[in-house]
């Protein structure tokens, strides 16, 4: 039987034991070379740690002291760069607030982190204000500012000191908060197994600093002495987020699994510049990947895995050569980090069985914030590794390894799911569909489809039909966009197993195709573009009936599939559709009178 021989990861000494010590010896190093790009702002690596030096001063005025948890709720720019490096500099640990989550979702964090104090910028005050005891706004407070000095305050947080918290799903309706170490994030970035990164490289911050891939994104390049250029604060089209990568001249680029499949189908061709392309969040699909590497010889597609409970990345499988198995493997573990695959009594399994992945080392976080039930169910002791006191995170996922030592994903031990690269409770959104008079018993599971992946689909028991759009704003009120269900569908009664639990297995092969109830009546589309649009949703939705006054999102469209569809927009009719106008022209109809306007 065998285990995993541990990867160690390289010393560290001195004040590099944290990011900002880590920071502040590259900024010695290369003060003048650019550190981050977004708009019309550029930052040289001196000027961001002194705008950073500076808010962190007016983050101690403010009653931050080591160990405080600050929430930051600002839209992707510089100046979000800046307030994350402050927190950490001042000696607390982040938690990120996405700004397209409800104020409820935010007001829960803000109380279960014990968050005293919160950045944020001016025009997200009023949805914030109000929720910790002071707000302040980086619009103000995050350069520029002479009332405080350009120097780092002390003490510098050590290795094991909290740098951020990040929320994830929990099954009993309430998210739970990671608490992810400086140590973690420096196992990460410091001379990585699965990446190479050297001073002319630049990185891509596009995903949401409430989703862990941004933890790469952000600090790998700036503790590397490359440039971090900030994807503007929108919802790109394909060709809008390949414009930006070729403008900015991207190198390194982290996109989800389903977005990486849909620039595979899309403007592949625009990624020439890029020479590393990480995706990950869910399956790779062996057909994209080759197709990948055939229209960009050299390139390096890295397929990463792993749980925020052990800082984005516990195993990554980097690809330059055509895939000739079934599925793209997940690899190998990354720098500082050992995988055990073990049985139900915590033994190995030999090569080619499946067990459930174990991860451990430096990457591994120090448990839920406030949960110490949760932390103890899921970071055991590791009785494997050399050193005393450590702990392993159960992931609940299921692998084998390989006779050659490469990993491969089998699934899950349980109902988590991933959805668009999240990680999903079902009983997250159970629990808040129960938590509504009207609803007697529901359950919530996620049904393969033909087009985009995995979708939600909530399955409800009532006295009397509720309208979806009546359930998704219910829904929206507490929930963030990625949990609130693509469908929703009213039964008498859940299926029961044998021993009278829910059969989930029944419902994920109850696949519906009738449009749902949007508490409006159904207006056939007209012939022409109307008709061709219906069509394409329907398609992809999997509806057999879209009506001309349908809402797109309210039929359970999201981001993802307006993207393939403004896609096929533009190669239909040559009509750019921006994701604005895609958001404000939400139904067939609407859509239809703006591509006819266009091509006027």
């Amino acid at each position: 039987m065998t285990t995993f021989a541990e990867i160690r990861e390289p010393s560290r000494t001195g004040s590099a034991d944290s990011i900002p010590g880590l920071f502040e010896r590259r900024v010695a190093l290369t003060p003048d070379a650019t550190a981050v790009s977004g708009g019309d702002t550029r930052l040289s690596y001196a000027e961001l740690d002194a705008d950073a030096n500076r808010l962190a001063h007016a983050l101690g005025e403010a009653g931050v002291s080591p160990g405080a948890r600050v929430g930051v709720c600002a839209e992707r720019s510089p100046r979000l760069i800046v307030a994350l490096l402050a927190v950490l500099k001042a000696g607390g640990a982040y938690v990120a607030l996405d700004p397209k989550q409800p104020r409820e979702r935010h007001r829960t964090i803000v109380e279960d982190a014990g968050i005293t104090v919160l950045l944020t910028e001016s025009h997200l005050l009023a949805d914030v204000d109000g929720l910790a005891g002071r707000s302040l706004v980086l619009d103000e407070e995050s350069s520029g500012n002479d009332r405080w000095p350009d120097t780092a305050p002390a003490p510098s947080p050590g290795a094991d000191d909290p740098a951020y918290i990040a929320y994830t799903s929990g099954s009993t309706g309430v998210p739970k908060g990671v608490v992810v170490p400086h140590r973690a994030v420096l196992r990460l970035v410091t001379e990585p197994n699965f990446l190479t990164i050297g001073a002319d490289d630049v990185f891509l911050q596009f995903a949401p600093v409430a989703f862990d891939a941004s933890t790469l994104e952000i600090w790998a390049p700036l503790l590397n002495g490359a440039r971090l250029a900030v994807f503007p604060p929108f919802a790109p089209t394909l060709d809008q987020l390949a414009e930006e990568v070729e403008r900015e001249g991207v190198t390194v680029l982290w996109l989800t699994a389903g977005l990486f499949h849909q620039m595979a189908d899309g403007p592949l061709e625009r990624l020439a510049g890029v020479r590393q392309l990480v995706a990950g969040g869910d399956v790779l699909s062996v057909a994209h990947v080759n197709k990948t590497l055939a229209a960009h010889p050299g390139i390096r597609v890295i397929n990463g895995y792993g749980p925020t409970e052990n800082t984005t990345f516990t195993c990554c499988h980097v690809i330059t050569e055509k895939v000739d198995s079934e599925t793209v493997p997940i690899g190998t573990p990354v720098t500082g980090t050992q995988v055990y695959l073990l049985d139900d009594e915590m033994r190995p399994v030999p090569d080619g069985e499946t067990g459930e992945l174990y991860a451990g080392g430096d990457g591994v976080a120090l448990g839920y914030l406030g949960r110490p039930e949760q932390t103890r169910e899921r970071f055991v002791p590791d009785t494997f590794g050399p050193l005393p006191g450590r702990t392993l995170y159960r992931t609940g996922d299921l692998a084998r390894r390989r006779a050659d030592g490469v990993v491969e994903f089998v699934g899950r031990a349980d109902n988590q799911v991933k959805i668009r690269g999240y990680r999903v409770e079902p009983g997250e959104i159970e629990a808040a569909l129960l938590a509504r008079d009207d609803i007697s018993d529901a359950a919530v599971v996620a049904q393969d489809r033909v087009h985009g992946g995995k979708r939600l689909v909530a399955f409800y028991v009532a006295d009397h039909g509720l309208s979806v759009p009546e359930l998704r704003a219910g829904l929206s009120e507490t929930l963030p966009p990625y949990l609130v269900p693509a469908a929703f569908v009213r039964l008498t009664g859940l299926p029961l197993t044998a021993n009278g639990k829910v059969d989930r297995a029944a419902l994920l092969g109850e696949i519906f195709r009738d449009r749902p109830d949007l508490g409006s009546e159904y207006r056939a589309p007209r012939d022409g573009v109307e008709r061709e649009l219906a069509e394409l949703w329907g398609d992809l939705m999997e509806i057999d009936e879209i009506g001309a006054d349908d809402d797109f999102f309210e039929l359970g469209g999201h981001s993802l599939m307006a993207t393939q569809i403004t896609a096929r927009i533009s190669a239909r009719w040559n009509v750019e559709v921006t994701a604005r106008a895609f958001y404000e022209n939400p139904s067939v109809a609407e859509l239809a009178a703006l591509i006819e306007e266009s091509v006027k």
